[in-house]
């Protein structure tokens, strides 16, 4: 919606205010125009409902005034005598147009001593659950969000099933934009799996002050600028999604708003300097460990090293076994029934399936497998001297494809090696040319809502032909610290600062195994209660949160046994 649009639509709501509304106000012992001046009414409307005035300031937060409002209808039908049930769902059902009814009603009087606790166990409750929801939302959009770990794009430095606290207000919590949404679930309503918002009206982007700005290494939760899918792996028509209903991703922001970036080898090079990442990133890497006489996977494991895949030669195997070992592998690699392999997880096939399945399996050693390690890892496997040798892969392959952003032909580079790209920065000028426009025209277009074309080897930005274009807001590069399996900015470009959610802060939960199913849960305790920046190794809060807790609750009995 434009500004004039919101202003119409704002004036229109303030005429149905008043012609809904002007004599209960005069009922109520006020002036009928005091129902017409824009939140001036509303702070009046709390006073004749005998409600607290910072109520107004909730029917002006988005997603929080859609649950407010049929409060504040509610409360206003019960101060002018209509407290039964019927009256109630009048008043919700019909969007609060009830009320005209009611307003233009001459036998309708105000009861000033209304009594304001609900008269049913029903109303109070549905009363205790709504507030409830509404300190939640509130909590969920403006300060903490609790987020988890799907995918290995930061393994080690953030694993797979750790359950982490995202703090909203380290860069300014941004207000949602989908102005009607249901609370407390991003884009699908669980269950039913229907979407949450309505994709209309939408509210101007607008950020809360924060108290940092994002600085470069930080881990940050951001919405995925490319996100067109409702589903992941369900293949349909691309959806579009406003800018608070696109999927999370969490990511290290390795470069800022004016860095000029390069990838050379798997490094990451800011403004011709390799970028020095925090001790406690983990960056991996892809290697080809190699050994002549076969690469044991048990002495891998020994080695506390998880992220490789192992292949698994079975015999007797039928459709029923094959289903039972589903769970527990990638897929087949030969189909062959005489010779049929499977490849699985690190954690292979659990012991004594087999026999219950009725087939054999036999791992055979391979001389060549490929690990993902940090660096460390690799020099420690390197020198325990169970390999002939140990490689990084690194992609020198330079071949124009679209797969790698900017996503168009001539450009060839690749995940590990990459650039240089400049780093937009808000009030920034660029030149605008055959060359350049690949790389800022999404910029230009989706994010900085303008229309181009090109007519020969002219460009033109909302009919005005240009050769130069100055941005409008700060952007980002995001990488995982997985670098050969992470889906970030090398593949979709720069991350605008409209989409930036918040800084992760605390992870309070892990699960090991997490998507193999609840039996395979295990609990990271020493992750609980730990936090995601600083420096040196994580320390687990939780015994000391713990022992707090426990401290105050024996407390709390004694002083109860002591009283009785």
């Amino acid at each position: 919606m434009t500004a004039t649009e919101w202003l119409l639509f704002i004036v229109g709501i303030q005429i149905i205010h008043f012609l809904g509304t002007h004599r209960l106000y005069v009922k109520a012992g006020r002036k009928s125009w005091e129902a017409i001046v824009p939140i001036y009414n509303a702070i009046v409307l709390m006073q004749i409902i005998r409600r607290p005035k910072w109520w107004v300031i909730l029917l002006f937060i988005p997603i929080i005034n859609l649950m407010m409002f049929p409060v504040v209808w509610v409360e206003t039908l019960r101060s002018f005598g209509k407290h039964e049930n019927k009256d109630t769902l009048l008043g919700i059902l019909t969007l609060g147009f009830y009320l005209f009814i009611v307003n233009y009603d001459s036998n309708t009087s105000y009861d000033k001593d209304r009594d304001l606790n609900s008269k049913t166990w029903f109303g109070e409750w549905i009363s205790a659950l709504l507030f409830a929801i509404i300190a939640a939302t509130i909590v969920h959009n403006y300060f903490i969000q609790p987020y988890i770990i799907p995918t290995g794009s930061l393994e080690k430095t953030l694993l797979i099933g750790d359950f982490l606290f995202v703090s909203k207000f380290h860069y300014g919590a941004r207000t949602p934009t989908s102005a009607v949404a249901f609370p407390m679930v991003h884009d699908t309503i669980p269950i039913i799996k229907k979407r949450s918002y309505l994709k209309k009206p939408q509210l101007p982007y607008f950020r809360l002050p924060g108290f940092q700005d994002v600085k470069r290494n930080d881990i940050v939760v951001f919405s995925w600028p490319a996100d067109t899918v409702r589903q992941f792996f369900v293949k349909e028509k691309g959806v579009r999604k406003p800018i608070d209903k696109k999927s999370n991703y969490v990511k290290r922001c390795v470069g800022t708003p004016g860095d000029s970036l390069e990838i050379i080898d798997g490094y990451v090079y800011i403004n011709g300097a390799k970028n020095p990442l925090p001790d406690r990133a983990k960056t991996q890497y892809t290697y080809t460990a190699y050994n002549s006489k076969g690469i044991s996977s048990r002495k891998l494991l020994e080695a506390n090293l998880k992220d490789f895949s192992r292949q698994y030669r079975i015999k007797n195997i039928t459709q029923e076994s094959y289903d039972q070992l589903t769970p527990y592998i990638y897929g087949p690699v030969n189909n062959d029934i005489d010779n049929f392999i499977v490849s699985t997880p690190s954690a292979g096939i659990p012991n004594g399936l087999p026999k219950k399945l009725g087939i054999i399996i036999e791992e055979p050693l391979k001389a060549v497998k490929e690990i993902t390690l940090t660096e460390a890892e690799a020099k420690g496997l390197s020198d325990a001297g169970i390999l002939d040798s140990i490689v990084r892969k690194i992609n020198t392959n330079k071949t124009a494809n679209p797969y790698f952003f900017p996503n168009t032909i001539p450009y060839d580079w690749n995940e590990d090696n990459f650039g240089p790209i400049l780093i937009p920065k808000a009030g920034m000028t660029v030149q605008i040319d055959e060359k350049s426009f690949p790389l800022y025209k999404k910029i230009i277009r989706e994010y900085e809502k303008n229309t181009v074309t090109k007519k020969g080897n002219t460009f033109y930005i909302n009919g005005k032909e240009t050769s130069s274009y100055t941005f409008k807001q700060d952007y980002y590069w995001m990488m995982g610290d997985n670098r050969h399996r992470s889906e970030d900015s090398r593949y979709w470009g720069y991350v605008p600062e409209d989409h930036i959610v918040g800084k992760p802060v605390l992870i309070w939960f892990s699960i090991e195994g997490i998507n193999d199913g609840i039996r395979n849960w295990k609990i990271r305790t020493d992750r609980l209660m730990t936090t995601v920046g600083g420096t040196g190794k994580p320390i687990s809060f939780f015994p000391y949160v713990a022992a707090i807790i426990i401290g105050w609750q024996l407390i709390v009995f004694y002083r109860k046994r002591k009283k009785a």
